[in-house]
């Protein structure tokens, strides 16, 4: 096969997969092109790409086809050119590959998101029961709405503890000196509920912005 052939094949080739890839990312649900918005598709001595799109593979291959034709031009070696011919190849096989497994590839991003949900929700929980706030429940950790709830309802307890203390302080100082000491320690009671209310206030407004955080996660698959 002389080079003209040999690149009029290329062209082909490359013609034919654009039309295909084009087609693909065309037909890419939104939910899937934002699943895969931060996967690595291939192997970087293959393409520089991220997401469910491949068109950015097709320009590459482009490039490497004009590449091979100035290779040509200048009359390198016979081994050069067949380095670059394969490389062109290798990159036609890879799309072609990606083009067959884009679901494949969403429903390992949906298990992979799946897996990270539930080690988080994992160690959320973990640290729910360690957190000796063991009275707010556990379902409760789950939810930035009802966290929010939480956080309101604590607020409401510091307040009525902050009004109860203030009561048992007026009646203490005109209390019998037979019920101080009865009083004394109802007060001290009610303090120790204030102070871990406060504790538990802080403790939701930590567990909020951990729930809120963002994060994303990179995935290679070829």
């Amino acid at each position: 096969m002389n080079t003209n052939e040999l690149l009029k094949r290329l062209r082909v080739q490359h013609k034919q997969l654009e039309q295909e890839v084009l087609q693909h990312d065309a037909l890419l649900p939104k939910g899937q092109r934002r699943l895969l918005q931060d996967t690595e598709r291939f192997n970087d001595e293959l393409f520089i790409q991220t997401g469910a799109e491949l068109k950015p593979c097709i320009e590459q291959i482009n490039k490497s086809i004009q590449q091979l034709e100035k290779l040509l031009r200048n009359k390198l070696s016979a081994s050069t050119i067949a380095v670059s011919c394969e490389r062109i190849q290798d990159r036609f096989t890879a799309v072609r590959r990606a083009l067959n497994t884009t679901t494949l590839g969403v429903k390992s991003a949906e298990q992979q998101k799946t897996s990270r949900i539930a080690q988080a929700r994992s160690r959320r929980r973990k640290t729910h029961n360690d957190s000796g706030f063991n009275w707010i429940a556990a379902g409760v950790m789950q939810n930035s709405h009802q966290l929010y709830e939480e956080l309101n309802k604590h607020h409401n307890w510091v307040q009525k503890f902050e009004q109860k203390i203030e009561s048992l302080q007026s009646e203490l100082e005109n209390c019998h000196s037979a019920d101080k000491i009865k009083m004394q320690n109802e007060i001290l009671l009610v303090h120790r509920r204030l102070g871990k209310c406060r504790q538990a206030i802080s403790y939701i407004e930590e567990r909020i912005q951990a729930f809120e955080r963002p994060y994303s996660q990179t995935n290679r698959r070829y």
